[in-house]
């Protein structure tokens, strides 16, 4: 059974795309930390990031920071933080979230609700300057 971001790859649900090649797609995330989080995943379905074959995981991180280098152009911030929690969706995930102080990874803190407009204006703003 294809997961939620293999649906979203897919074109099955919406999502808000900022950046995808043969392998890889980065969405933002519908509830986010901060205005530019963003998921970036594999296109094959594995659960976890390290049962990621080595090459696979390479360009993995490779295209996430391709990603981050577009939302640090895009939203203002001291810098992009990463992380892996992988336990809410089983397909292998990296969260993008702009910092600019340490608890703005917390995932304990309340979600933003972002009008669909800012969404849009976020997506495009980030998806024009990945390159």
């Amino acid at each position: 059974m294809d997961t939620i971001f293999t649906k979203i790859i897919n074109g099955d649900l919406p999502s808000y795309k900022v950046a995808e090649d043969k392998n890889f797609f980065a969405f933002l995330d519908i509830n986010p930390l901060k205005e530019g989080h963003t998921l970036v995943v594999p296109k094959i379905e594995k659960d976890k990031i390290f049962d990621l074959d080595d090459l696979t995981l390479r360009d993995f991180i490779v295209f996430t920071k391709r990603t981050a280098k577009a939302i640090e152009k895009s939203v203002p911030c001291l810098r992009v933080g990463m992380t892996v929690i992988g336990l809410e969706v089983p397909h292998a995930h990296i969260h993008l979230i702009p910092l600019n102080d340490i608890t703005d990874m917390s995932f304990d803190k309340p979600k933003l609700n972002l009008e669909h407009e800012k969404m849009l204006s976020i997506q495009k703003s980030i998806a024009r300057n990945f390159e």
